[in-house]
């Protein structure tokens, strides 16, 4: 195949990641990187990673959208949230203008939640698109056989590792909720923007706790878990910023229902994830540096005294954001879900 795919918001980290993707997806093709910020500057000048593969491409503006579009066409929105669903909105009608048949992944927030109000209470603005929301839905593509919408919200990096440990638990009824979950994410995690929390004299060698209880994570996580499994679980989240670049660390507890066994809950595990090429449960905790670069997600477990102990590692510009909208992109065109993603990282980094 031969599609076209165009990045809206395409000058953020995860536009970098997408962009790097695409550039050996055997079936995807870039067509346009869509970046007001950047609009007439070389890809490569703002990605040097990139230099020397598309030595001519540039960003465009949005007003050229519609000279990129194809009958058909791949978007992937990297824009901020809030930002992501006027601009997904502007790009639909580009499309209708046009008689464009498109499909969308947003690796934003501004679909992540199926109705207008949960987004309001967790982001503490409204939807830029509230009548755009039936046409989403929010999944990792492990625990959705196929599509539920024409369109995806992917979840985010967080919550990526978060539901790849809790959803087996709740399909399988083996806890008691509440799940306690601490988690570790490198400083790509907060976006290109320069922050206090970000600068490299604060991040070197150094690691702090924030929004402790109360990450907006936690209540996207509790809803697309309920959607997929059919239980709510109460999670109980403590992010951590590291001292890494990237990478999500994540390690939840909960206590066991009466009678279960470490040998029940590794199975549950392992039928969750017995189709999915891009999850592996392994003996032993995960360790970090082997999944980063590549969208691969390792699990470990552990049982013992009435209780579970659940460990996640991904990338999350990979398996967390970028990766994981071109895997759920080949689910939408039909492609083969591994297509441009089964290289393994590099490890010794």
């Amino acid at each position: 195949m031969n599609i076209p795919a165009v990045i809206l918001g395409a000058s953020g980290y995860v536009a970098g990641e997408l962009l790097r993707i695409l550039a050996g997806h055997p079936d995807f093709r870039i067509a346009g990187a869509i970046s007001e910020s950047n609009a007439g500057k070389a890809v490569e000048s703002v990605f040097p990673n990139l230099t020397g593969i598309w030595p001519e491409f540039r960003f465009l503006p949005f007003s050229e959208l519609g000279e990129v579009l194809g009958e058909r066409c791949a978007v992937f929105s990297c824009a901020p949230h809030g930002a992501s669903a006027g601009l997904i909105a502007a790009a639909m009608k580009v499309a209708d203008d046009q008689g464009a048949r498109i499909r969308i992944v947003d690796a934003s927030a501004d679909f992540r939640f199926a109705d207008a109000d949960a987004y309001e209470q967790v982001y503490g603005a409204g939807h830029g698109a509230p009548e755009l929301l039936s046409s989403f839905s929010c999944a990792l593509p492990e625990h959705r056989a196929q599509a539920a919408t024409r369109h995806i919200g992917h979840p985010g990096c967080f919550a990526s590792a978060l539901l790849l440990a809790s959803v087996p638990l709740m399909r399988h009824g083996l806890t008691a909720t509440p799940l306690f979950a601490s988690g570790v994410t490198g400083s790509t995690g907060a976006g290109k923007q320069p922050l206090p929390t970000t600068h490299h004299p604060v991040r070197h060698s150094n690691m702090f706790a924030y929004r402790p209880l109360n990450h907006r994570h936690a209540p996207e996580v509790e809803a697309v878990c309920e959607a997929v499994s059919g239980v709510r679980p109460d999670l109980r989240f403590v992010p951590h910023s590291g001292p890494f670049a990237r990478g999500i660390y994540v390690t939840m507890q909960a206590g066991l229902k009466q009678s279960v066994s470490a040998e029940r809950i590794r199975e549950a595990f392992a039928d969750t994830y017995a189709e999915a090429p891009f999850v592996h449960v392994i003996d032993g905790p995960p360790k970090l540096k082997d999944v980063i670069g590549g969208n691969h997600a390792h699990i470990g477990l552990t049982a013992d005294q009435g209780s579970v102990a659940v460990f996640v590692v991904l990338d999350n510009l990979v398996k967390g954001a970028a990766g994981g909208a071109v895997q759920w992109m080949n689910r939408l065109y039909g492609l083969e879900e591994t297509a441009g993603l089964a290289a393994a990282g590099p490890a010794w980094t």
